[in-house]
């Protein structure tokens, strides 16, 4: 099977798992060989309290798995690195920080080391101020580290990966027969349509029709659904075409495109092509090219984290120190939680003491305490 070929199967199973939570294993399986390495998750991170939970994995070993989110997720180096990146953009840990920092930190040769894994590649497919969805395939000692060819593949899925995320979160079906879509689309707490490749309305669960007659965010005109936000309309369209032309040919148009209803609530549309894969027996029911997921949008601060380094223009392993001395005092044991050298410590302190303009570790406790965040875990 040819890249393109691979490619496109690829795509489509991963749309399925968006209605079929429980296809996602095989998902990742494939996508690692796919980008290149022996193992993938998905899972979440909060960098506030150091805590997440495995949604999803393949190639790591329960005990393993467990092993970090008990433990080590308080001591890697790549958590932080979540407030640096943008959404879909793929992280390594050269790009956080130097290498042979990485080989020095526990996270590495207590868990990496012992399993032959030497890199990973990072992206963060939803943000919150405080935490990440976050896939990642990580790299084994025989492959080598990241290259620019598993980024350029990474690349090429993460756009799908993410709106079958976001859609798996909104609908969170348990199966992808027809008839059972249909009937549990009703139960929904997000309104849902089913549309047809001109944007004509098929079918509308009763969030949607409650939605419809309420008219703040969406209208009905010659039976399309037509949104009130002007701009948001042309970006709904081409993608409901393209969903008629298959799984690939969505791309990464209408992911996660922004409405602004009349009485300026802001909410988020999510499209799923429907003419590919499992997904079709949906779609065939009712002539529709697509389904429409509709709710109210979160709200998009940036983190306090992020204000922090992005203000005193911080590196990743800057913030690690710079919090580690916030939560537990000494350089010595800011070292030990980091999993780094003490002298290491040492040097990044100096400079966020010259980066923040202050004196001592008293006064970067002062600093992080008035941006009033619940840094500690």
């Amino acid at each position: 099977m040819s890249d393109l070929e691979q490619l496109s199967t690829l795509i489509g199973d991963i749309y399925d798992a968006a209605l079929d939570p429980t296809l996602w294993v095989g998902v990742l399986e494939n996508t690692a060989h796919f980008v290149g390495g022996p193992a993938a998750a998905l899972f979440w991170k909060d960098a506030a309290s150091k805590s997440g939970d495995a949604v999803y994995g393949y190639g790591i070993e329960p005990y393993y798995q467990q092993l970090y989110f008990e433990k080590y997720i308080k001591l890697d180096p790549l958590t932080i690195g979540q407030f640096f990146a943008e959404v879909e953009e793929p992280v390594s840990v050269a790009d956080l920080m130097p290498y042979d920092e990485f080989l020095e930190t526990r996270a590495y040769r207590e868990w990496g080391r012992p399993q032959g894994l030497v890199d990973t590649l990072n992206v963060a497919l939803d943000k919150t101020a405080t935490s990440a969805a976050m896939y990642c395939v990580f790299r084994h000692e025989q492959t080598g580290l990241v290259d620019d060819e598993m980024r350029r593949r990474m690349r090429l899925i993460v756009p799908h990966m993410r709106r079958a995320v976001l859609i798996g979160r909104v609908i969170d079906l348990k199966t992808a027969e027809a008839a059972t879509f249909a009937d549990a689309a009703d139960g929904l707490g997000a309104a849902m349509f089913f549309v047809d490749a001109t944007a004509r309305i098929v079918h509308a669960n009763a969030r949607g029709h409650a939605m419809l007659t309420q008219g703040s965010l969406l209208r009905v005109v010659d039976g399309k659904l037509v949104p009130n936000d002007e701009s948001a309309e042309q970006p709904l369209n081409e993608v409901y075409a393209m969903a008629e032309r298959g799984d690939a040919a969505v791309g990464v148009k209408g992911i996660a495109v922004p409405l602004m209803a009349l009485d300026g609530e802001r909410h988020v549309a999510h499209v799923l092509p429907l003419t590919s894969g499992a997904r079709r027996r949906a779609g065939t029911s009712y002539a529709a090219a697509a389904a429409v997921f509709l709710q109210k949008a979160a709200l998009d601060a940036p983190s306090p984290q992020e204000l922090i380094a992005k203000l005193y223009k911080l590196t990743p392993t800057e913030l690690r120190v710079l919090l580690a001395i916030v939560q537990v005092g000494s350089v010595a044991e800011a070292a030990e939680t980091l999993g780094i050298a003490e002298s290491t410590t040492k040097t990044h302190l100096h400079r966020l003491f010259s980066k923040t303009g202050t004196k001592r570790q008293t006064d970067l406790v002062k600093l992080v305490a008035g941006y009033a965040s619940p840094f500690a875990a």
